[in-house]
């Protein structure tokens, strides 16, 4: 059944609600073997795991709101793309890439090993791509923007919905997974290594699995 929301603040509300309801329960299982893995291969630096979860958030809310534009002003027919498999391949390549990217030469800064930069664009991507998988809240939040028949509340009722979904229990756990990561790290030069050799490969494992979904 077709959703539509209240026009102005009423409808913009709904969409944030929706993305909340999503945020809180699906988006934590789907996300966490990615961005964990990640912010383990990072060597959790606790600036970099901030900076790089909120890489991560922007990436989803930026997609969100561009697929309720799209929505907005061609209709529904996105949904029928992203049921075609798109998602599966953006997160594949996303996650590849985030696992070659910890496998390039660095310039040790710390004991660790690890940079200290974060907010890098593999969780950008990651972020964007975990976007793209169907669901029933995307469905409806897709629905309702080709009801609203503009580009502009399209993307209004998209940019809400990211917003929700951005309150995450992610922001808790990979800070704590960042904690335990240096906590089982310390001084030991070759674990931090084993790690993000480790998180690397495994990254690369989750992406060619994505794949083999197609």
């Amino acid at each position: 059944m077709p959703v539509e929301f209240a026009g102005g603040e009423a409808g913009l509300l709904s969409a944030w609600f929706l993305g909340l309801s999503m945020g809180l329960t699906a988006c934590t299982i789907t996300c966490l073997p990615f961005m964990g893995t990640w912010v383990i291969g990072r060597g959790g630096v606790r600036r970099a795991v901030i900076l790089d979860t909120a890489a991560f958030l922007c990436g989803r809310v930026l997609a969100y709101a561009l697929l309720g534009a799209t929505a907005g002003a061609l209709g529904v027919w996105i949904t029928d793309v992203l049921a075609a498999g798109i998602g599966h391949l953006a997160i594949g390549i996303a996650s590849i890439l985030a696992g070659l990217y910890l496998l390039r030469p660095v310039r040790v800064r710390h004991a660790c090993g690890a940079a200290r930069q974060g907010g890098e664009a593999p969780p950008f991507l990651i972020g964007a791509a975990l976007s793209l998988t169907p669901c029933a809240p995307l469905a409806s939040l897709l629905a309702a923007c080709a009801l609203a028949g503009s580009a502009g509340g399209g993307f209004g009722y998209g940019i809400a919905f990211g917003f929700g979904a951005a309150v995450t229990p992610l922001i808790l756990l990979l800070p704590a997974l960042g904690f335990i990561g240096r906590q089982m790290t310390g001084e030991r030069l070759w674990l931090a290594r084993g790690l993000k050799w480790g998180a690397a490969l495994l990254l690369i494992a989750l992406g060619a699995r994505r794949l083999l979904l197609l």
